[in-house]
């Protein structure tokens, strides 16, 4: 599982995995614009059925620059995992920079109402070099 998906964490029970590509066909670094789609995996390794509410992103270029990004569920969705459930989600991140990385966190709410988050864990951003 790790070389299909190299950045993982887990909290609560809860575990994020995460695998990033570079878009090619969707960049144009002569415009300044990278894009890259990440996949992710969440897998309930708990004892309780858990709902992901919310996201909060954090998205920093190259140069630093930070982006926050926050709404509700992923991809239009708010998926409930039973234990030993998982949920597999794609979406994409462009950048003005041909690096960057994502970082941030998901809000879960539990069967029995605890509400608590679940961190995702930092992954980079990274262009492969330009051939001259």
């Amino acid at each position: 599982m790790k070389a299909l998906f190299p950045h993982a964490q887990t909290t609560r029970g809860v575990t994020v995995r995460v695998s990033v590509s570079f878009m090619p066909d969707q960049s144009d670094p002569e415009r300044g614009r990278w894009f890259w789609a990440y996949h992710i995996r969440l897998e309930n390794e708990g004892r309780m059925a858990v709902q992901l509410i919310s996201r909060h992103w954090i998205i920093t270029d190259g140069h630093g620059a930070r982006h926050e990004v926050q709404g509700e569920g992923v991809v239009g969705e708010q998926p409930l995992l039973s234990p030993g459930a998982s949920f597999d989600y794609v979406s994409g991140c462009p950048l003005s920079t041909p690096t960057g990385q994502m970082r941030g966190s998901y809000r879960m709410i539990a069967e029995d109402g605890s509400t608590f988050d679940v961190a995702i864990p930092r992954f980079p951003l990274v262009a492969p070099a330009v051939q001259a």
